[in-house]
Formats: C-alpha cells, sequence, structure tokens
C-alpha cells in the first residue's frame, strides 16, 4: 500500500521552491499552491484511488482517509494503516505485520514527510497541460529515470488553488487516479492521533524492523 500511496499524497500536497528553468505558466500555478499549503494549520481528507491497467481494464477502487500534521501523518485504508509519529513510520498490513522503518530512510521516495520540504526543486520537471475549465493540469515527470513512475500529472482547483486530484502512470503503463473530497485544511489533528499505540493492534502481529 505504502509504494502505491504515498507518491500521490506527496503531489496532492505540494509545498515547495521551484526551478525557475521549467514552465513559468505551471510555476505560477505552483507557487500559489505552495503558498495555500504553507498556511495550513493540518489537513485531513478521505480519497478514492482508481486503478486501471495498460490495456484500459479497470483494476478497481480503494477508498480511505488521510490526515496531515507537519512531519506526522496517518494514513488508512480498509484496515491497513500506516502511522508517522515525525520519527519513525509504522506500517500495518492488516493482517499480523507491522513494517516500522525511520523517517529519515524515506526521504528518497514521494513520501508525505516531504510534503512541507522543497525536493520538488531538484526531482521534477513539470509544465502546464491546459487550463481549461474549472482545473488547471500541470505534468510532472521525474528527472531520475530510476523512479518507479514515468509521470504524474495533477489537476488544480483555480477557484481554491488545490490539488484534488492526480493520476499516476508506471513504468509499465498502468495508470492510478486518485480523488481527494471531504478537504479539511483547517483541522485540529492532535499529536496523539499519529502515535504508534501497539495495543490498538492484534497481539500476534510482528513488527518487522
Amino acid at each position: 500500500m505504502r509504494k502505491i500511496y504515498l507518491p500521490l499524497f506527496s503531489v496532492l500536497f505540494i509545498c515547495s521552491q521551484l526551478f525557475a528553468q521549467n514552465d513559468p505558466n505551471a510555476k505560477k500555478v505552483l507557487e500559489s499552491v505552495s503558498a495555500k499549503v504553507k498556511g495550513f494549520k493540518g489537513i485531513s481528507a478521505n480519497f478514492t484511488i482508481k486503478s486501471v491497467s495498460a490495456k484500459g481494464k479497470d483494476n478497481g477502487t480503494k477508498t480511505g482517509t488521510i490526515a496531515i500534521k507537519g512531519q506526522k501523518y496517518l494514513l488508512k485504508q480498509g484496515k491497513n494503516e500506516i502511522i508517522c509519529d515525525g520519527t519513525n513510520i509504522y506500517n500495518y498490513d492488516g493482517a499480523k505485520t507491522i513494517t516500522k522503518s525511520l523517517l529519515e530512510e524515506s526521504n528518497q521516495t514521494l513520501s508525505p514527510q516531504n510534503l512541507l520540504s522543497n525536493f520538488y526543486d531538484k526531482d521534477f520537471n513539470y509544465k502546464l497541460v491546459s487550463s481549461a475549465g474549472n482545473f488547471h493540469e500541470i505534468e510532472m515527470t521525474p528527472i531520475d529515470k530510476r523512479k518507479s513512475f514515468q509521470k504524474v500529472n495533477v489537476y488544480i482547483d483555480k477557484t481554491k488553488s488545490i490539488i484534488t486530484k492526480a493520476k499516476v502512470l508506471d513504468k509499465s503503463n498502468n495508470t492510478l487516479e486518485f480523488v481527494l473530497s471531504n478537504l479539511n485544511t483547517a483541522a485540529n489533528l492532535p499529536d496523539a492521533s499519529f502515535q504508534f499505540v501497539r495495543a490498538k493492534y492484534p497481539k500476534d502481529a510482528e513488527i518487522l524492523d
């Protein structure tokens, strides 16, 4: 779950210093999003992820919730959970395994801990694809071609200056379409919400470091 979802969340809440040599029109839109995100106290939202194969087959839809506060986040999808307390990340598979890793170990990936950083200024090229209708569409391609995906297309609500949709094209030409709903950018999120409490999980669940 982590490999699938986290790239999406990081682009949906982008807040960064951007490359001047990229498309100036895209830069202007993204800077507007950045300014908005910097003022957020906490973020909570529902999400829907639709998976489509390279041949166009619908592989199903999943729903969940996410909460973000600074370097901390909590992602839930069914019985699966990912918790980051600002130092450690706990990934519960919904059954009997909890994988623990250090936050700093994920700095090279696209994940929520990068949301308020400036990693986009060195990781992506981007261009404005369209401004038709109610949304700006921006295509972002990773500079490092070893990334697990080819590109991410993000859709910014013109009125709210918020990214509410994203499409990720992976190396096998499969697509993940992600949509946010019930977005609360002034969420009051207590720090306790992001604490890993062992007693909340099955006694026989193994913790792997």
